[in-house]
């Protein structure tokens, strides 16, 4: 089997590449493991150092139509985790978002239709459903982004299942909540967070505190991934749901103590534009076909401040870089 993985040098995408090349999943044992990546700067091969040597890199765009034309075919299986996805970077500037997430995505597409790829999973999002205030969104409800990306994240789940329902395209489309877990960029919340503490800095908290978001470990949401990579229907979309709905007030409070840290460490900032309220999904689809969440979010936070603690050779030069384009 050979597998291509985009924007496989990427917090999740690497995730998913780690797993399969350390024999996570049976079903994908052996594979030939191919990823594709700009590496901007959300990529990072140091995240793939734990597998080095167990896949073919490319480094590249996946909006090069040639490139992907010489790169697509003989994959049996292509995973697109290639995104744009940090909204405050969105709101600021939205070019690259619409260029990557959805121009990306039917570049890809037409690359892998022209292949004739057995089987193709598009990676996107609980975003793209904006805000619920109650109850949790099934695969059925309405696409209502509220951020440049989120919109630009629908646009390409939109044109990924227009070529399975024009073309016959085998792609079937995942979307998932708020995504923690080792090696995560820190301009993330919690890592964000996390590293921040450890530097006796202060962490900016939005508005009241009060917006909600559904938390689930990468792992976790690459087994989903790997579900539907195996099972999944072509044209179907299936959510992967956290293990840990928690208002921003309450993610902090677990941060804190984590850190042993108090509420003098917080600093509030003025509401981000168009701040969604609330997500959560509903994952039944994908737990009929087997799949459930192994990692709690009280584990799953503590290893992931384990992580950042030993691995400040990973997140220095990171933050260094983000202070300095700031």
């Amino acid at each position: 089997m050979r597998l291509l993985v985009t924007g496989g040098a990427g917090f999740i995408g690497s995730q998913y590449v780690r797993d399969v090349v350390s024999g996570a999943f049976p079903a994908f044992a052996g594979a030939r493991v191919t990823v594709l990546d700009r590496l901007t700067y959300a990529g990072n091969l140091a995240n793939l150092e734990p597998v080095a040597g167990g896949y073919d890199f490319v480094l590249g765009d996946v909006c090069d139509a040639e490139l992907l034309a010489e790169v697509v075919p003989g994959h049996d299986v292509v995973v697109n985790f290639a995104a744009e996805s940090h909204v405050d970077r969105s709101i600021a500037s939205a070019g690259e978002f619409v260029r990557t997430n959805v121009q990306g995505v039917q570049a890809l597409m037409q690359a892998c239709l022209d292949a004739g790829v057995p089987r193709v999973v598009q990676v996107s999002t609980d975003e793209v459903y904006g805000s619920v205030d109650e109850g949790s969104w099934d695969e059925s409800a309405p696409l209502a982004p509220r951020s440049p990306y989120s919109a630009s994240k629908a646009g390409g789940d939109m044109i990924a299942r227009a070529y399975a329902v024009t073309h016959g395209l085998p792609v079937s489309i995942t979307r998932c909540g708020n995504n923690y877990g080792p090696y995560q960029y820190p301009e993330k919340v919690i890592p964000l967070f996390v590293t921040n503490l450890m530097d006796g800095l202060p962490v900016p908290l939005y508005g009241d505190g009060g917006n909600v978001r559904d938390w689930i470990h990468a792992a976790d949401h690459c087994r989903g991934i790997q579900v539907v990579a195996e099972r999944g229907e072509p044209g179907g979309v299936y959510h992967i749901a956290g293990t840990a709905e928690l208002t921003n007030l309450q993610l902090t409070r677990h941060l804190l103590d984590a850190l042993g840290a108090g509420w003098d460490r917080v600093e509030r900032v003025p509401d981000r534009k168009g701040h969604d309220r609330r997500y959560s999904l509903d994952d039944a689809r994908l737990r009929a076909l087997g799949y459930a969440p192994r990692v709690t979010f009280e584990d799953g936070l503590a290893e992931t401040v384990r992580w950042y603690a030993e691995r400040r050779d990973w997140w220095e030069p990171l933050k260094k870089r983000i202070g300095e384009a700031s």
